[in-house]
């Protein structure tokens, strides 16, 4: 395990003073976490993100109707997210907001992203609430059926579903360098085939024996989780104040991102913004009493929380573990 090293700032004194001034003294925060947060990890996005994937528009392979259609072709969609997700590894901010949940009883994180990284970094579950869901939870297809499983890391999720390699239909003997230096195939090129898939091999319910298991996201058109978003509710409402809410990695301008910042303002919240683009900024904007702070996440929460939780340490990784 090793610390991060020492760094100059990336955060101007007076602005990195009044902030740590205020975070020492807050007992009710939120943090608010967007794709931005994961950007330093080196995640990569299916190509043409908010566009294709393949020949495909990606929002439309994000549906149960797609699914109910194809479900060869959805899997191997999410395989493939699964798959580039679990090449990465969690980064300095997943660490520092691990850190802050255990130091401050009253820090929730409400998370849009699907990536399986907060977790990775042993984020508290208690204090973790996902609002689309994750890559690496599976939940049975069929309606009567209530199976669910989390942190489901295998990859390939079924044989069937494994990326193709450089050296798949060559005889390559697997102990030479060649066989060592094989590389994954960017299945999301639509120059490059797919597998074959027999729909019996796609991963089944292993408690009805009928349904196919499904990526456990919230698919368009399905409803944000319940159990969450009662969670979340709960927690603000039961908060006369809100000291600090922080706004990291995403623009925060669609529902429900949108309402939790207006939420927090109400109960006196400051606001403090993390993020790559100035231009990207809550929809009820940024007030003089609140901060922007411009730059890598990766880079500045650490350093940010640095006043609260020391230099942040990396645990293992929750993928890695048995």
């Amino acid at each position: 395990m090793a610390s991060t090293a020492a760094r100059p700032s990336v955060v101007p004194e007076k602005d990195l003073e009044s902030f740590q001034a205020h975070l020492s003294k807050s007992t009710r925060i939120i943090a608010l976490l967007g794709a931005g947060v994961s950007a330093s990890s080196g995640l990569p996005t299916f190509r043409g993100a908010g566009g294709l994937w393949r020949t495909h528009a990606a929002q439309q392979l994000a549906t149960p109707e797609a699914f109910a259609r194809d479900p060869g072709l959805v899997w191997q969609f999410y395989n493939y997210r699964r798959h580039m997700a679990l090449n990465v590894k969690p980064n300095p901010a997943h660490y520092a907001l691990a850190e802050l949940a255990r130091k401050k009883e009253g820090f929730i994180t409400l998370s849009q992203n699907v990536d399986g990284l907060s977790p990775r970094a042993g984020h508290p579950a208690s204090s973790l609430k996902l609002l689309h869901g994750s890559l690496f939870d599976v939940k049975c297809s069929d309606f009567f059926c209530k199976y669910t499983e989390v942190d489901n890391y295998t990859d390939p999720i079924v044989p069937a579903l494994a990326i193709p390699t450089t050296s798949d239909g060559d005889e390559i003997d697997p102990t030479t360098n060649s066989a060592r230096q094989a590389r994954d195939l960017d299945i999301s090129d639509e120059n490059v085939d797919l597998p074959e898939l027999d729909l019996a091999h796609l991963p089944h319910c292993p408690t009805c024996k009928t349904g196919l298991l499904r990526p456990g996201v919230v698919w368009f058109g399905e409803a944000l989780p319940v159990n969450v978003m009662d969670d979340i509710e709960e927690w603000i409402e039961k908060s006369k104040t809100i000291d600090l809410i922080m706004v990291i990695g995403t623009s925060a301008r669609v529902y429900p991102a949108a309402a939790y910042v207006d939420q927090a303002r109400e109960k006196g919240a400051r606001v403090a913004v993390i993020n790559m683009d100035k231009n990207d900024i809550p929809a009820s904007g940024v007030y003089k009493r609140d901060w922007f702070f411009e730059g890598d996440a990766a880079k500045i929460v650490p350093e940010l929380f640095k006043s609260v939780i020391g230099d942040i340490t990396e645990i293992p990784d929750a993928a890695d573990r048995g």
